[in-house]
């Protein structure tokens, strides 16, 4: 439904600053009034037409190109003015005040989107994808972004929402039968589109988990004993000192956070104080700070001084950590020790996956770089990825759960409804679509129920 009452709303879309060409975007109802009396004339549709930006007195504000999109074809679906000027901030702000003053308002942050996605020009995940294809910090995020905003991500969710539709009208019509007039062929039918949903769901959790990690990426905690090299292990991940480095036990106070990328995907490395019973109050508080880091963290580098080996205080901090959260043991100081020197976790603790590096040296960086990649869930060359949020994760998760608990009550018709009518609505929460249930509309166009 179009925003044909809406305000007409104005604002600079391009950064602040200078350059060499700046915009002012205008959208709403009265764009074409704004333009006759700014550009003394309405430009040809969809045309550039180069002219003077006049102010209300008819003295020139700007030479640029104006371009006028008439609704419904443009980007909010409504009629929108662009004027490309200089990209001096005061000129900007120059043809900005003169259309607040010929009526619009100032937007509101993301406001040209939010009425796209009303309009109907764009669902939510591809709303989303905007800001994430502005805010992309590698080539691989940008490109997952562009897949996004071009609707791969929503053809997906779309599918499967086609799917659980006609799965649930299947299963509407059966429920008005005595269950022993249900024919076998529709139970066939139901069980093989359920079968057929499942692992499409499956798939598309799992690329939109590497997605959510090229949006968001992950919390990895570097934790240890005093001196095993926690700040030179992060100075050496990041490239540059960060991290005061120092033989002096306890010289990290405070949690540390660098982002650095690998391969493209965004890492938020923190190092933490070092963990020991200790009597400074201070040092006590950032050990505290250091419990609370790791607990919040998607994968824990526990840090380890090579040359000692894992000690029994080692292990009483690998036993404290969450169990829920992934860990991999970092041998450092790898450099004091023989080449052919073996080193790993005892039992209970032989499964944690365990790497040497030296962080003095370097030696042993790059394969931890792939490591850290593989705990943290990537995958290499995931070039099908699409950029999706945490929150489109969550629903996916939750729409695969309704999914699996309806499997387990195929025996019962109203309770196998129910759960795939919740997978169908947790699904529609990714693309924005929380309109009432339009199934009996589709029942009745589509499918008889007095078969």
């Amino acid at each position: 439904m179009l925003l044909s009452n809406a305000d007409t709303i104005a604002a600079i879309a391009t950064a602040q600053g200078r350059g060499g060409i700046g915009v002012v975007r205008v959208s709403g109802r009265h764009s074409e009034t704004l333009a006759r009396k700014i550009l003394g004339k309405l430009p040809v549709a969809r045309h550039a037409t180069c002219g003077n930006f006049l102010d209300e007195n008819g003295d020139t504000l700007d030479q640029g190109v104006a371009l006028f999109f008439p609704a419904p074809h443009s980007y909010t679906g409504e009629d929108v003015l662009e004027l490309q000027g200089h990209g001096g901030p005061a000129v900007l702000q120059l043809v900005l005040q003169r259309c607040l003053d010929l009526g619009a308002r100032l937007a509101q942050p993301g406001e040209f989107t939010r009425r796209a996605f009303l309009n109907d020009k764009l669902d939510l995940a591809q709303a989303e994808s905007v800001a994430d294809l502005i805010d992309a910090n590698s080539a691989e995020a940008a490109r997952s972004a562009m897949r996004s905003l071009r609707g791969e991500f929503s053809a997906a969710i779309h599918g499967m929402v086609d799917e659980l539709i006609n799965l649930r009208m299947l299963v509407e019509a059966m429920l008005d039968f005595p269950e022993d007039e249900v024919d076998a062929v529709d139970m066939e039918r139901r069980d093989a589109l359920l079968s057929r949903v499942r692992p499409r769901l499956q798939h598309t959790l799992d690329t939109a988990r590497q997605g959510s990690l090229l949006c968001e990426g992950a919390h990895v905690v570097i934790a240890g004993q005093p001196n095993v090299g926690k700040s030179s292990l992060l100075n050496r991940l990041a490239g540059e000192e960060v991290a005061l480095v120092s033989d002096t036990p306890g010289t990290t106070r405070d949690v540390i956070r660098q982002a650095i990328q690998i391969r493209g995907v965004p890492l938020h490395i923190m190092d933490t104080a070092g963990l020991r019973e200790s009597e400074d109050a201070v040092e006590s508080m950032g050990i505290a700070r250091a419990h609370q880091t790791i607990h919040r963290a998607d994968l824990i580098l526990l840090l380890l001084d090579a040359s000692k080996g894992l000690t029994a205080q080692d292990e009483a901090i690998l036993a404290g950590l969450p169990a829920d959260i992934p860990r991999l043991l970092v041998f450092n100081k790898s450099d004091l020790l023989d080449d052919g020197a073996a080193l790993s976790a005892n039992a209970p603790f032989a499964s944690v996956p365990s790497i040497r590096v030296s962080a003095k040296t370097g030696a042993g960086l790059e394969m931890l770089r792939g490591k850290l990649l593989e705990a943290v869930g990537w995958r290499d060359q995931e070039s099908g990825a699409f950029m999706a949020r945490e929150r489109h994760v969550r629903a996916l998760a939750l729409a695969q759960t309704h999914l699996a608990q309806a499997q387990e009550v195929l025996a019962s018709a109203e309770l196998f409804a129910e759960e795939l009518r919740l997978a169908q609505c947790a699904l529609n929460e990714i693309t924005g679509e929380f309109t009432p249930d339009d199934l009996l509309g589709e029942i009745f166009s589509r499918f008889c129920i007095g078969k």
